[in-house]
Parts: C-alpha cells; sequence; structure tokens
C-alpha cells in the first residue's frame, strides 16, 4: 500500500523491534509478528480515515533555493493567505535569471514526522505595483516527501529558521508526484495528489518548473509565491518516527494506547474547520514571521491577516 517506503520497520513504546524472519517457529516471535501485523492495520486504518477533513500541515519554513531580497522577500511569508501587510507585500521571490528553465524550490516542515497529506496548494504573488499587475507564477509544480539523510548530524537547527542557505542536500525524498501544470493566475491553485500520500520524516519540498514572467526593469524571469498550504493529517502520537538505523531502514514507533484517540479526532472535528492549521502550527508561523520582523525592525502589533481569504 505504501510502494515509496520500502525501509520501514516499526517498535514498541519500550523500544522492542517488531520485525521477525517469517518462516520462525518460535512461540514468542510469532506473537511479534502478530503484534506487527497489527502495527500495520493499524497504520492502514489511520492512513484511510486521515483523508476525512483535512488540515493545513505545515509547521515551520526550512528554507528555499534562493531568496532575490531577504528579510523583505523571505519565504516564511508564504505560511500566511494574505498578499500585503500595512507596510508591503506579503510573497517569496526567488533570484531572477537569464534562463527561464532554472527551476526553484521551497522547503517545508510538517507537524508531525508521520502524516498523510492528500493535497497542496500554492497561490502565486502578482505583483500589484507593476503595470497590469503581472503573476510571476511557475509553469508546473512537483513535490516530494521524506526526511532528514541524518536526524542527529543534519546541520539543521529548526529554532533558526529558514536556512540562509540551499538545504537539498540534507533530505532523502522518498516520493516524488507528478508534474503539474500552474496558471498564471493571482489565486489560490489546488493541486490534489493521484493518491493520499505516508509522508514518514515529516519534510515536503515544492518545485516550481520553469518561469513564467519576466521583469520589465531589468529583463530577468523571477517566480514569486504568495502563499502555500499542505492538506492531511498528522498521525502522531499514534505513530512517530524514532529515527534511522545504519542501514537506512526508518523506525517507526507505534504507540496502541494512543491509536484510538487519533481515529477520534479525526471523526469528531467539524467540517467548517477543514483546511485551518492546527494551533501549535499557527503559533509556530506566528514565531517565525515575528523572528522576521525583528530582523526588518517592524513592530509584530501591525500583522494581521484575513480569516476569509481563500
Amino acid at each position: 500500500m505504501f510502494p515509496h517506503i520500502s525501509d520501514l520497520r516499526f517498535i514498541r513504546p519500550n523500544n522492542e523491534s517488531l520485525s521477525v524472519d517469517v518462516e520462525t517457529s518460535n512461540p514468542m516471535e510469532w506473537k511479534i509478528l502478530e503484534r506487527d501485523h497489527k502495527a500495520y492495520a493499524s497504520l492502514i486504518q489511520a492512513f484511510t480515515k486521515s483523508k476525512d477533513n483535512p488540515k493545513d500541515c505545515i509547521a515551520c519554513v526550512i528554507g528555499a533555493s534562493s531568496t532575490d531580497r531577504d528579510p523583505e522577500e523571505s519565504v516564511v511569508h508564504t505560511l500566511f493567505p494574505i498578499d500585503r501587510y500595512m507596510w508591503g507585500g506579503s510573497y517569496w521571490s526567488s533570484k531572477g535569471q537569464t534562463n527561464p528553465d532554472v527551476p526553484e524550490t521551497l522547503i517545508y516542515k510538517l507537524i508531525s514526522d508521520v502524516c498523510v497529506v492528500t493535497e497542496i496548494d500554492i497561490r502565486p504573488f502578482a505583483v500589484y505595483w507593476e503595470p497590469g499587475s503581472p503573476v510571476y507564477s511557475a509553469k508546473s509544480v512537483r513535490f516530494r516527501m521524506g526526511h532528514l539523510k541524518s536526524p542527529r548530524k543534519n546541520g539543521i537547527d529548526f529554532w533558526h529558521l529558514p536556512l540562509q542557505q540551499p538545504a537539498e542536500d540534507k533530505f532523502i525524498w522518498s516520493y516524488t508526484s507528478p508534474e503539474f501544470p500552474m496558471t498564471q493566475e493571482n489565486h489560490l491553485q489546488q493541486f490534489k495528489l493521484p493518491e493520499p500520500v505516508l509522508c514518514i520524516g515529516g519534510c515536503l519540498q515544492i518545485e516550481l518548473l520553469g518561469r513564467a514572467q519576466r521583469e520589465e526593469i531589468d529583463g530577468l524571469f523571477y517566480i514569486c509565491v504568495c502563499y502555500v498550504r499542505v492538506l492531511g493529517r498528522p498521525l502522531s502520537p499514534a505513530f512517530e518516527l524514532q529515527g534511522l538505523q545504519k542501514s537506512g531502514d526508518l523506525q517507526l514507533k507505534y504507540n496502541p494506547e494512543a491509536f484510538h484517540s487519533v481515529l477520534k479526532s479525526f471523526s469528531h472535528e467539524e467540517e467548517k474547520d477543514t483546511a485551518e492549521p492546527e494551533e501549535g502550527a499557527r503559533w509556530e508561523h506566528v514565531r517565525q514571521l515575528e523572528n522576521l520582523l525583528q530582523i526588518q525592525s517592524i513592530p509584530s502589533h501591525q500583522f494581521v491577516w484575513n480569516d476569509d481569504e481563500d
């Protein structure tokens, strides 16, 4: 059911491994094998139910492949569903390129190391101060999901994000989506994945392919994004990423005591809350923005967003 994840191992809360030899005749090992089967069955059940009433699963921004003017055009602005503040635009901008085929990437951390992702939505930015308000969209987009190569030696401090340098080499991408066309329009464009994806590792990359708009003054091609939303559901604390083995296997901790409460949370939330970020994620968004405003010397009380924004 999860062909993009072939190196998954379960462990119990007491760190007891659930992987055994299928050909064993040892009763104790058969008992562990039975628990292994229950863990996979629970994962599939949670995966199936999590597709209903998705939520915004972005916790924070990790970084962008390039930024034209930082912090004014930081990728942090893409966490909020607005296109301007009281003092100016709210968007991320790439550096300019003479070649319109040069791609850009944005990387985000999800609210859990184990999430089901169903859809990614992107709103390109219309530069409203230029004649005609041109939209600096990409021509197409592709998505990748995965995990850090080495959680203990990744060189990423999640309290000091976004990164100022590209970070593509620090990740292993276990899933790559098809390529989706983008339109050069200033609205939230929805990209529904062919099938829901189990993202283990909690990292998502957006690859922006092709540049649709040239800037008149310098003659360079840019990509500008106003807002990004990742729809899905976290499966923690029922399932949590424990770490990587030296072999490269992913260890997933299964907490059966928390499993039913996670399922209950899926079925008891109102549909009107669909796509709203979790409260903890929203506070993390605000924390990143406050850090940005401090760099720009802008009072954080001037920040407002429109909750009715699509």
